[in-house]
């Protein structure tokens, strides 16, 4: 397997260090939190495809995000 492929798929589990842990846990957090107040507003006003959309943003920016920190 080449190397590059590894990196990109990451199938070999990483120890994390308590920094890394912390700091995905502040972005799970975080991106929980925005989650929560999107889903006030779509009570509020009604749900939308937009307001999804923002949702699945919401995902994608704390799964970037956790790629990041793990990055080797």
């Amino acid at each position: 397997m080449s190397n590059a492929r590894e990196n990109v798929m990451r199938r070999t589990p990483q120890q994390l260090s308590d920094l890394q842990q912390d700091r995905i846990s502040n972005v799970k957090e975080y991106g929980a939190d925005f989650w929560d107040l999107l889903d006030r507003i779509g009570i509020s006003s009604g749900h939308s495809r937009e307001l999804q959309l923002a949702k699945d943003r919401v995902e994608e920016a704390v799964m970037w995000a956790t790629k990041h920190i793990t990055a080797p």
